[in-house]
């Protein structure tokens, strides 16, 4: 069979601000690529359409796959983009009709039966290495796919969901993925040591054993299986032999929540002189010196720890887990070693306030060992406690927006938070980033990241801030971080 999966172009959903998206959020479809590798491997001819790397519109993926002529096509989504994917498939299904269409993600597998619109044919539900080759077996041989775990499709008009799949449980059994199906020199990404340079997206591990209220682990689950150090340096040699590609995006939720683990694949890293560069996240209370010296010494340039708040009773209600002193000190260890540090916060969470927003600004104003910091507005993405609790309306919470095309992070907001309205919560996301890249040591790491025109729509935001008069937050006083914070002051700015 011939298989066609495709990843539809979707940075035009940000409008005006898709440039810092475009630079700096544009990753492999690294998910697609593997299904792809699946399917070579079992004997099928497989291509990648990545719409958003090769900046194509639907009708020009659309006569891309009139060409190819596939015998099924498969897509991806998740929630603040499923609209886009549905639009894509609506057209095949229009162009195609009897192209069977595939759908995975994360949105599906939480929604099921909710998203699965009448222009999918197939969707597989949880991980799809294992059912997604069982489905093609079955297409080949005309038959109806009743006996394999993970798969939902029509029969007479109703659907059938044949259960959950099975999470694969020996990682190491998968395949590379298909790289080589994708246009390498399209992916770039930038950072203050590195300039802007190729990059590809690697995992070593999959699930998350913590529960903050933000996260959905339905997709990998909360049972951590990790691949063997020596498969994971294979998979870096092979890409820097084939396409020339050295630096890495690394996946795992948590990079450093196996220390051994980390500390084995940073030791190849340097025995074998693969002289790369990459990077991650993790939490701040999971690195050390030790870690952090092996992660620099291997070519780590750039670390993210979610600080989310630095607000107490935000993060205790968020359940976060981490000490705040812990990013003091990890931010500090990072600095230390060379490693660009970038620190990610929400606003817009439970038990939101003006006074827990400025705390957090505080902290992320002044702070010179963060060179780069990122604000996002809390999304209450479904399968999350989040979702739940802004459908129950707890600790301030009013779910206003039920239109998943507006479940995005930026320059949009679907709660009411306390006495925040979505527009005095978008109105404080500009005034955020404009507070904190008024800090002169990060104007280099935002023009390595985001370019000159990032640069310009920056000082925008700083135009709107000094407009509306927003001195408190451009200009929040450098200790209101330490200070007690008190109990439920709320109100918009």
């Amino acid at each position: 069979m011939k298989i066609l999966f495709v990843f539809p172009r979707w940075t035009g959903e940000y409008g005006l601000f898709s440039v810092f998206a475009k630079r700096g959020a544009v990753y492999q479809p690294l998910n697609l690529a593997m299904l792809a590798a699946i399917a070579e491997a079992s004997g099928h001819e497989a291509a990648i359409i990545d719409a958003q790397a090769e900046n194509l519109d639907n009708e020009a993926v659309a006569r891309r796959v009139k060409a190819f002529a596939p015998d099924a096509i498969g897509l991806t989504a998740t929630t603040p983009f499923f609209h886009v994917a549905r639009r894509c498939a609506e057209l095949f299904k229009e162009r195609f009709p009897l192209v069977p269409l595939v759908l995975g993600g994360p949105h599906i597998t939480i929604l099921k039966q909710e998203a699965f619109a009448p222009c999918f044919d197939y969707a597989c539900i949880g991980e799809a290495e294992q059912s997604f080759p069982a489905l093609l077996e079955t297409l080949a041989a005309g038959g109806e796919p009743a006996g394999v775990k993970g798969i939902m499709y029509r029969k007479d008009g109703a659907i059938v969901f044949t259960g959950q799949a099975d999470p694969v449980t020996d990682i190491d059994s998968l395949p590379v993925p298909a790289r080589h199906l994708l246009h390498m020199d399209k992916y770039m990404l930038g950072s203050l040591k590195t300039g802007r340079k190729r990059f590809t997206p690697i995992m070593t591990m999959r699930g998350c054993p913590f529960h903050c209220i933000f996260c959905s682990t339905d997709v990998f689950g909360r049972t951590v299986r990790k691949r063997s150090p020596a498969k994971v340096i294979a998979e870096i040699k092979g890409v820097v032999e084939r396409f020339g590609t050295r630096h890495f995006m690394f996946l795992d939720d948590t990079l450093t929540l196996d220390k051994g683990h980390i500390l084995s694949i940073c030791r190849q890293i340097v025995e074998q002189n693969l002289d790369i560069t990459f990077e991650g996240s993790t939490r701040a209370n999971l690195v050390d010196e030790e870690i952090v010296a092996a992660l620099a010494a291997a070519g780590m340039v750039r670390i993210s720890f979610g600080l989310e708040s630095a607000d107490p009773r935000v993060r205790e209600i968020m359940r976060k887990g981490v000490p705040l002193e812990a990013y003091e000190k990890a931010n500090k260890l990072t600095n230390k070693y060379g490693v660009e540090t970038l620190n990610s916060c929400m606003i817009g969470l439970p038990g939101e306030t003006l006074d827990s927003i400025k705390r957090t600004l505080s902290y992320l104003r002044w702070s010179k060992g963060i060179k780069q910091a990122n604000i996002s507005i809390a999304v209450p993405y479904p399968g999350t406690e989040l979702y739940k609790m802004s459908l129950a309306g707890e600790h301030g919470l009013e779910l206003i927006k039920k239109d998943f095309a507006s479940f995005r992070r930026y320059n949009t907001a679907v709660m009411k938070v306390g006495g925040f309205s979505p527009e005095d919560l978008i109105a404080l996301q500009n005034d955020a980033f404009a507070s904190i890249y008024l800090a002169p040591w990060r104007w280099k790491a935002m023009y390595k990241k985001s370019g000159a025109f990032g640069c310009l729509l920056t000082l925008g935001r700083l135009l709107k801030s000094l407009v509306r008069g927003r001195f408190e937050l451009l200009f929040v006083d450098k200790n209101f971080w330490r200070k007690p914070a008190p109990a439920g002051q709320a109100g918009p700015a």
